[in-house]
């Protein structure tokens, strides 16, 4: 013990005063610091010398452990060199808790001899904080080098890293040398391991591990859970559940919102209600974490209503919730109502993101709000997301749809990467405005290999350019040039191009030819062009195929279609027929629907009606805000009679 403990805390004062340290700093090694505190303090005894240093490396210890910030990191270092505290495998950790990737790297390059427990720590910055994972792969392989040996932490991270890369072929390499120094029952190692082979599309070698676990906990079960669904195998993280239940295993929040996702996946509404009423049942509150989950699989099943009460319930909404709730709206064609709950968002101060915007900016496209679109785009720049892939796309899209081909190809060209939804934006833009040889000559630029949805676009533009030979060249090299199988988009527009063109038996037998049923949209495109050919031959086989299809029963326009084909041939009685069977099973002729942009608010009017529906109460008539918008731009006399 120290004889003279208040002479010790002098020495830890005057050694630990902050200022800045001499240029360079030399690091001397602990048997220096001991001759150093014996020069300026001779009267010292050796044990007290040594308690002295014990006093003063925990001291900065302790100081570490209180760090918050960066700048208070250097100075504790700083300090440290100053007074040869020569403790780098503490600081790298701190460094690394505080995010600073360039001066945890600095420390631990400067380090001579990293410890397991610095290299660990550095993995898992780089895994965790910084996502270079490649870089955590390549500490690991220099981690073995250094003759250290991984423990379990290390394992798991390095797993991690596997996972997100993916890279399978140095994960089971990896896996190989967990059973060498004997981790393979270490639960730790083993979630990972599952995590990691389901990330790399291997669920067998996941299930594999899971099975081979004796004494399964909750942890073990979501980390199944969620493999099965992150790989896409929806049914079988449903089946997993139902197994966990039938063995009384508790599901906790996670598992829920594995289970959740996987259900969104395959449209098991049945399943998601069940683990709604677990969560009530639980009292799990609506978290950020589960209610999101919780719209978005209501949103993919359908239930809109559903989604909305949840979202409604939910106390606190991060921008997650916004998100959901906006793309679930968007992608069930509920676009006026998505941009709504996007305004919504914006009256409560919520900052949207990139996914806010993309999501938005398609439903915009969809109802033709140019000018919230343009909005957005000042928005993006503003805040940097404009060269965002996801926002840029969106705008190509956006622009497209709303015509505005110029600004389309703006943003498009001034992107500096561009991805296969890029290309196929700018492809179908052009084609869905006739620009047909644009669209062509865009497909042979491409930079990325094509995909299926590449061709929708490049057959339409052929479609609206009646490039008959060109179409049917397109079709058949999907497969001979790129290994792409059609789909049933791919025959529609050949079908569609064949019957514009007129030639309605070549149409009929390549339909014949298409390897499932053939689809209603199919069908109609013949039935169409039957009409404008007069071919009752060819229209009436439609007819019969299109009436014994179900979707198609309540379809108004395949029997207003049908009734005009006869008509124009003066068969009257089957043209009543026609007329009869649609108000038998009590089918009725859809209006007509188009929205308005006004005062940046989104309108929608129906075909026959002469009111305007929206959310303002002096909406009132549409002649009236037609003829008031008209004097304002003054763009018509109105002291002419109309």
């Amino acid at each position: 013990m120290d004889p003279n403990p208040a002479h010790t805390r002098t020495i830890l004062t005057q050694f630990s005063h902050v200022g800045s340290p001499p240029e360079p700093l030399q690091m001397l090694k602990p048997e220096k610091l001991a001759f150093s505190l014996s020069r300026q303090f001779p009267s010292l005894k050796p044990n007290q010398l040594e308690e002295a240093r014990r006093h003063l490396v925990r001291d900065f210890l302790l100081r570490l452990k209180k760090c918050v910030s960066v700048n208070q990191l250097r100075e504790i270092q700083a300090q440290m060199l100053l007074n040869s505290v020569d403790k780098p495998n503490f600081l790298i950790p701190k460094a690394v808790e505080l995010g600073d990737f360039t001066h945890a790297s600095l420390i631990f390059s400067a380090t001579e001899q990293p410890n397991r427990y610095s290299f660990n720590f550095m993995i898992r910055g780089l895994t965790n904080t910084w996502h270079d994972h490649g870089g955590a792969l390549s500490l690991y392989s220099r981690m073995k080098f250094s003759g250290l040996k991984p423990d379990n932490f290390t394992y798991n991270f390095v797993f991690v890293a596997c996972g997100n890369l993916p890279e399978i072929r140095v994960g089971g390499s990896v896996h190989s040398s967990v059973f060498k120094v004997g981790f393979e029952r270490d639960d730790h190692v083993n979630h990972s391991l599952i995590t990691m082979y389901a990330k790399c599309g291997n669920v067998v070698y996941a299930r594999k591990v899971f099975d081979e676990i004796t004494e399964k906990d909750m942890v073990s079960w979501n980390s199944m859970i969620a493999g099965y669904s992150l790989a896409g195998k929806g049914e079988d993280a449903v089946g997993l559940f139902r197994k966990m239940e039938e063995e009384g295993v508790e599901p906790d929040e996670r598992t829920l919102v594995s289970v959740l996702g996987a259900c969104s996946h395959v449209g098991d509404l049945k399943t998601g209600r069940l683990l709604e009423d677990i969560a009530i049942r639980k009292k799990i509150g609506l978290s950020t974490f589960l209610g999101p989950k919780l719209i978005s699989m209501y949103g993919k099943c359908g239930e809109l209503d559903s989604a909305r009460r949840v979202f409604n319930q939910m106390v606190n909404k991060d921008r997650v919730a916004w998100n959901a709730m906006i793309t679930v709206y968007s992608q069930n064609g509920r676009s006026s109502k998505a941009i709504k709950v996007f305004r919504e968002m914006e009256d409560l101060k919520v900052s949207p993101d990139a996914v806010t915007l993309s999501t938005v900016l398609s439903a915009c496209g969809s109802v033709g709000a140019l000018e919230l679109g343009k909005r957005i785009e000042l928005y993006a720049l503003e805040t940097g997301l404009q060269h965002n892939i996801y926002v840029a796309t969106g705008l190509v899209d956006m622009y497209g749809k709303c015509g505005s081909i110029e600004e389309a190809l703006r943003v498009f060209e001034a992107m500096p990467v561009k991805n296969e939804a890029t290309w196929n934006a700018m492809i179908s833009t052009y084609a869905h405005h006739g620009h047909a040889q644009e669209a062509l000559l865009l497909f042979d630029q491409m930079s990325v290999p094509p995909s299926d949805v590449t061709f929708v676009g490049v057959l339409s533009a052929c479609v609206h350019a009646g490039l008959v030979d060109q179409g049917r060249r397109y079709f058949n090299e999907m497969s001979s040039s790129f290994g792409l199988v059609p789909k049933i988009e791919h025959y529609t527009n050949v079908i569609d191009l064949l019957s514009r063109a007129g030639m309605l038996n070549e149409a009929w037998e390549f339909m014949e030819k298409f390897p499932g049923k053939p689809d209603e949209i199919m069908l109609g495109a013949i039935l169409g062009a039957c009409q404008k050919r007069k071919d009752v031959v060819v229209g009436e086989k439609a007819m019969r195929m299109l009436m014994e299809m179900e979707e198609a029963k309540n379809n108004a326009g395949n029997y207003v279609i049908s009734s005009k084909v006869y008509a124009d041939m003066k068969m009257w009685d089957e043209c009543a027929k026609v007329r009869a069977l649609m108000r038998d099973r009590g089918v009725v002729k859809t209006p007509g629907c188009s929205w308005i942009e006004m005062d940046g608010e989104m309108m929608e009017f129906n075909a026959g009606s002469d009111c305007l529906q929206c959310g303002r109460e002096d909406a009132g008539s549409l002649l009236g805000l037609l003829v008031e918008e008209m004097k304002k731009k003054e763009r018509y006399d109105f002291a002419v009679g109309v």
